[in-house]
């Protein structure tokens, strides 16, 4: 952390690319230096590991980077941080790289799944789940949306700026964007860089949210005077939209257990200019609150939606996460049941696009509480994001081209 606050804006967002992008791209990485090198990998140093992945993905990924610079600076820093027989080593494996390019070897494994495991960068258990239940073909588009770098979204934040004032700030900087017709205020934009540089995050003019992020506010559609409750709120994104749907009047007290993302849903609302939202750091399984009239619980999840953009997460998530993250969400939905007052609302997200997390929790949680049903959500989402009964969404990267979300809306009948 030290060594990223000395590093200018610059700096920070090329260290970025190389982190994602070789967490996209790390099986293949390691396959290529497994057959490039004479050093078995599972006995390589770590350290000398990560400068033949950044090596190659300079040589194959990075268009900016010169070949020679590629291989230079990576068997330089071989030679002084490890060994001068690392830099010699490295500088074999590189070069012979370039060299095939254009004709570079592929897996050839046995296992099907351990196959396109290691092609696409994915852990196997993902793999064989996606190609399982959407087809080999479906599954490799989305592995292969997910290894893309991803665009990003802004939204306007209405309580400070109108979307078409924040629209001609846009082109008058020369940032190139296209504005959603999904929802209003959302413009889709390829780097965060110039945004950054003018300030416009600092002001509270905009911020970061993809536009399925959006739908879980958008459809709990609160209004000015309601009495609402965002949990798991961190870092604050949705309750800024919550607030601005809510034209700064009401209560809208959001809670997070984690103390430290407490205070960045702080930082947000003051920036943003959300003056309604209150901030609770509690256990929502544990705490009881005043009955509401809506409420949002944008829970903890794998995030499998969210790949491209979180590369990390592929390689840490496991079956065993999964099922714990099944366990808690249940946990919280339940929760969140007894905050909702009689003809309240109650909306339920992930961004994720595991059925456990999604679909097959809801059906779990309505056998348990009847006095909640599912509304239908075309008066508020565009069609092809929505299931055939219209009472569900599910974005995917390699069809809508934003992240992957889930979301339901529930009202309490009795």
């Amino acid at each position: 952390m030290d060594l990223l606050n000395k590093l200018n804006r610059q700096e920070r967002q090329q260290a970025n690319e190389y982190v994602q992008g070789i967490l996209r791209r790390k099986s293949y990485l390691d396959f290529l230096i497994s057959r490039y090198s004479s050093v078995d990998i599972a006995g390589m140093d770590a350290f000398f590991k990560n400068i033949l992945r950044i090596g190659i993905y300079d040589l194959l990924f990075m268009d900016s980077t010169p070949d020679y610079a590629a291989i230079n600076e990576n068997v330089e820093i071989a030679k002084t941080q490890i060994s001068a027989r690392s830099g010699d080593l490295a500088n074999a494996i590189l070069r012979k790289i370039q060299r095939e390019t254009n004709e570079l070897p592929t897996p050839d494994m046995e296992d099907r799944t351990d196959l396109v495991a290691t092609t696409f960068s994915h852990p196997a258990w993902l793999v064989k789940r996606w190609s399982d239940r959407f087809g080999e073909r479906e599954a490799f588009q989305l592995m292969t949306a997910n290894n893309q770098r991803p665009n990003y979204y802004l939204r306007a934040n209405c309580l400070k700026t109108s979307p078409d004032t924040f629209r001609l700030r846009l082109e008058r900087a020369g940032i190139e964007f296209e504005e959603s017709d999904w929802l209003p205020g959302y413009f889709k934009v390829s780097t965060l860089a110039e945004v950054r540089a003018r300030g416009w995050f600092e002001k509270g003019l905009c911020y970061v949210q993809d536009i399925a992020a959006g739908f879980a506010p958008t459809i709990l559609d609160p209004v000015s005077g309601e009495s609402v409750i965002d949990l798991c709120a961190a870092p604050g994104t949705k309750t800024l939209l919550l607030a601005e749907l809510m034209e700064n009047e009401g209560s809208l007290l959001a809670v997070d257990i984690n103390p430290d993302r407490i205070q960045r849903i702080a930082e947000n609302a003051e920036r943003g200019g959300a003056k309604i939202v209150k901030i609770q750091r509690a256990d929502a399984t544990e705490e009881r609150f005043k009955l509401a009239d809506a409420v949002l619980l944008d829970a903890p999840c794998t995030g499998t939606g969210v790949l491209s953009k979180r590369a990390d997460l592929r390689w840490r998530r496991t079956p065993e996460e999964l099922e714990k993250a099944v366990a808690l969400q249940e946990e919280l939905l339940d929760a969140a049941a007894n905050m909702v007052a009689k003809n309240g609302r109650l909306v339920y997200s992930t961004c994720s696009l595991e059925p456990e997390e999604n679909m097959k929790q809801i059906e779990k949680f309505l056998e348990v509480y009847p006095n909640f049903e599912l509304e239908e959500l075309d008066d508020y989402l565009p069609e092809e994001v929505l299931s055939d009964d219209l009472k569900s969404y599910q974005t995917f990267p390699h069809l809508h081209h934003c992240d992957g979300h889930f979301g339901v809306l529930m009202k309490r009948k009795f």
